[in-house]
């Protein structure tokens, strides 16, 4: 069986190496250095030749640097010879751009799946991509992995005896009813209505919350306005208790600050598919390195993937 070998880059180097604690192989090193030109070049700096290749690297802030980095490495990669070439993307932040909803916009999604598989992608590992559809736009083959396990092993230490999980929009709604179901909890979700990227409304709330417990449930969190817009409603409701989860937790813009100061929000749960920078005491961030690393051992000995889905 070829050897494997994993790289990561300098988006998140900590799940980098978390995920190979649980490989028990070692992280191989990967040197980065910027011309005077402010062009960016990759090295790595192990032996790749017929190697099961594993690149590691979510798109994450600066997603324009850690995407010219990500295509460098793959190109590495296949220049040295590797006999597979796997992107391991827990966060791929261009899948937000998945349609064409205004005149003369690119579809960023599937423009950076088409590049990613011209720098030598040969398969992709994510995880909750922002809507199914981008699954659809690479050409390789994609390993789409969810939190909805960790998120729900978590949840199950509650007494969840009158809650009800609520999805944001109806776009999520799905998910969220997968999520209710592992839980056994009944599912509601938000008519939202968004004008844009920090301003959205969400007329109603679809699905009996009065007096209940809450887990909000979205698949990232970057501004928090759909949040922010979500609680008014539920309030209106007179709901018992909120807590709010996601798989990616961007926080951007103080997000993290504005969602935990709303005082009936008792915690604040996400992975870390993304780094975190900003703390609060009330949130809890859950690993997902140990999923991925399963993904990874089965994609290398050749096993199906399908039973983490």
């Amino acid at each position: 069986m070829r050897e494997i070998a994993v790289f990561g880059g300098s988006a998140h180097p900590e799940l980098a190496a978390e995920i190979c604690e649980h490989l028990e192989v070692p992280l191989e090193p990967v040197r980065v250095t910027r011309f005077a030109n402010d062009c960016l070049e990759v090295q790595l700096q192990a032996n790749c030749r017929e190697r099961d290749v594993f690149l590691i690297q979510p798109l994450v802030v600066p997603v324009q640097e850690n995407l010219v980095e990500l295509l460098l490495m793959l190109d590495a990669a296949r220049g040295a010879s590797a006999a597979r070439t796997t992107v391991v993307m827990p966060h791929y932040a261009y899948a937000r751009s998945d349609k064409k909803d205004a005149p003369r916009i690119s579809i960023g999604g599937r423009l950076v799946a088409d590049l990613l598989v011209a720098a030598g992608a040969s398969r992709v590992l994510a995880m909750t991509l922002h809507s199914p559809q981008v699954h659809g736009f690479f050409s390789v083959p994609v390993d789409h992995l969810h939190a909805l396990r960790e998120l729900s092993a978590y949840f199950r230490s509650y007494d969840l005896s009158d809650t009800v999980v609520v999805s944001p929009d109806l776009g999520n709604a799905k998910v969220a009813s997968h999520f209710a179901r592992l839980l056994d909890v009944p599912v509601a979700a938000g008519a939202k209505q968004r004008f844009a990227d920090d301003k959205v409304t969400i007329s109603s709330i679809i699905g009996d919350v009065t007096a209940r417990d809450v887990i909000v449930l979205d698949d990232e969190i970057a501004r928090g306005s759909t949040v922010l817009e979500l609680l008014d409603r539920l309030r209106e409701h007179d709901v018992r208790s909120i807590r709010v989860a996601c798989t990616h937790g961007l926080f951007a813009a103080g997000a993290l600050k504005r969602i935990g100061e709303q005082p009936d929000v008792l915690e604040i749960v996400c992975t870390n598919t993304v780094p975190i920078g900003e703390r609060h005491a009330k949130l809890t961030v859950l690993s997902i390195a140990p999923a991925l690393a399963e993904a990874m051992r089965r994609i290398h000995n050749g096993e199906s993937v399908s039973a983490l889905f």
